[in-house]
């Protein structure tokens, strides 16, 4: 589990590092149908991976952490709070997480942390467009 977390947190910072402003607090959306207490010691583990990367919350990025309490109806309306904080990528966990913010958003990068047949679900059309803004792991 940690390695795939590494990946999500790799992929989540090369979108990062495209946009290239030096000076810039960068903001990070995590989604996930969970509870915050459910998933604690991923969003730990998160923290830590980001921070040996030099990403430290506070300093030169933040993190805004929505969680639908086990109740997947509330995830369209995270995803859409997260676009109104004008994000600039969003980190999803679990499959419906995905889908829902890909049914908001086709302008910010979505990378996928727990999502385990993206291309089959049609959470991703990477393999067919190579435009598209979806990246992710499998667990």
């Amino acid at each position: 589990m940690p390695s795939i977390l590494v990946a999500v947190v790799l992929l989540a910072v090369a979108v990062i590092a495209e946009a290239q402003q030096t000076g810039k607090i960068f903001r990070i959306g995590f989604t996930d149908s969970s509870t915050a207490s459910g998933i604690a010691v991923l969003v730990d583990a998160f923290r830590q991976e980001l921070s040996k990367l030099g990403w430290i919350e506070g300093k030169n990025i933040t993190v805004e952490y929505r969680f639908a309490e086990q109740k997947n109806e509330r995830l369209p309306e995270l995803a859409a709070e997260l676009i109104r904080l004008k994000v600039d990528v969003i980190v999803t966990g679990g499959a419906q997480a995905t889908r829902s913010t890909k049914k908001a958003t086709s302008t910010i990068p979505i990378v996928m942390a727990q999502d385990p047949d993206p291309v089959a679900m049609s959470s991703s059309s990477a393999l067919r467009d190579r435009e598209a803004m979806s990246q992710g792991t499998q667990v």
